[in-house]
């Protein structure tokens, strides 16, 4: 009775196994829904966007940079004599003038060579003086017959050439002379010391730079600004010129100078504008804000959201109105703006332009315009 039990149980559960199998393995039915996938959908939806018809309009901006303020002319200063520097008389930022003392070199080379130059002098001096009581001797006893015309003609020849040696002595004792003024460091020129680079003690060359001064009289703006933004120059050469720190300080200045070569650092063109009047609050060094306008000009003029990039290159979306689809188009940017851009080409006038919903488009895709879900 018990073995029957046993076989009836493991019947049960042979049969509920076999059920079980059976309701997990059933094929799914025909009629039964089967959810579309996003993709599908994305597919099957038509996006929203919103366009504007690309105009053309005359623009005319501002054109606007940081700058400082520089000298005009710059004065690089250097001793004339080698030596080892004795004294330093002046600190970056002075303002000197041009007879002033700005640093000494030790003198003592040039002080013996003055000493000799001098000794050498008196020396030449004493041999003319006996030179010319020679020939006065001679001058008298030729006339009284006592002498011979070739005494006489050495004693001339002896007077000349001593006076030769005392005009070369003296212009030896010159030239030490100004070799020892030239252990005096002196600019030339009256300004301000911009930098320096020598200390007390150190050996220096001639020639060798130690000052550079900022000469006192006109003042510079200079910028820096990118190559392409002197493509289409300015309407003026004026510039209006303010004080940063205080834009109530303010002046004019025109285009002097524009550099002709591009910094390989930066990639920008150095711009020097010279001040008609420098105002005493713009100081070298100080920071300046230039300010021109370009040239008005025409040009399709679009908000910055409808900037896209395509094919590693500016580029809008252009709806077909016929078709309602977008197609990306590259496009050439003239101007940015803080709120806009200015297409110089890449989009026709009339051309219907995606400005907003840019992000779920691609090409060809069939869009709908904002503005006519409401119609």
């Amino acid at each position: 009775m018990s073995a029957r039990r046993a076989r009836d149980a493991r019947l049960v559960v042979i049969l509920w196994f076999a059920a079980l199998v059976g309701i997990v393995g059933l094929p799914a039915q025909a009629n039964e829904p089967v959810e579309p996938s996003v993709a599908d959908a994305a597919k099957r939806s038509i996006a929203v966007v919103r366009t504007v018809k690309a105009e053309r309009s005359t623009i005319a901006a501002d054109l606007v940079f940081t700058g400082d303020i520089q000298a005009q002319s710059q004065v690089n200063v250097a001793f004339r004599n080698n030596g080892k520097i004795a004294t330093r008389l002046v600190e970056v930022g002075d303002h000197v003038t041009a007879d002033q003392v700005l640093a000494r070199l030790d003198p003592q080379e040039q002080r013996s060579n003055l000493n000799n130059a001098q000794a050498a002098l008196t020396s030449a001096e004493a041999l003319l003086t006996q030179a010319k009581v020679n020939f006065k001797r001679q001058e008298m006893l030729l006339s009284s017959g006592y002498t011979t015309r070739p005494s006489y003609d050495d004693a001339e020849q002896q007077l000349r050439t001593t006076q030769a040696s005392v005009e070369s002595a003296k212009a030896a004792l010159g030239t030490a002379q100004e070799q020892f003024s030239y252990t005096d460091l002196k600019a030339g020129v009256d300004g301000i010391v911009l930098s320096r680079s020598f200390e007390v003690g150190q050996v220096v060359q001639a020639g060798q730079t130690v000052l550079t001064m900022a000469e006192d009289g006109p003042r510079d703006a200079v910028f820096n600004v990118f190559e392409a933004v002197l493509a289409t120059p300015p309407e003026s050469k004026n510039v209006d010129i303010t004080l940063q720190a205080d834009p109530k300080v303010r002046t004019v200045g025109t285009v002097r100078e524009i550099s002709p070569s591009v910094d390989s650092t930066s990639g920008t063109v150095r711009v020097k504008i010279g001040l008609k009047d420098t105002p005493a609050a713009m100081s070298l060094g100080a920071i300046v804000i230039g300010t021109g306008k370009f040239r008005p000009q025409t040009a399709i003029v679009l908000p910055w959201s409808s900037l896209y990039r395509w094919e590693d290159g500016p580029a809008v979306w252009v709806r077909d109105p016929a078709s309602g689809k977008v197609a990306p188009r590259n496009v050439t940017i003239e101007r940015y703006s803080p709120n806009t851009i200015a297409l110089s080409g890449g989009v026709e006038p009339g051309e219907e332009v995606v400005i907003a919903g840019i992000q779920f488009l691609r090409p060809g895709q069939t869009v709908s315009v904002a503005e006519e879900i409401g119609r």
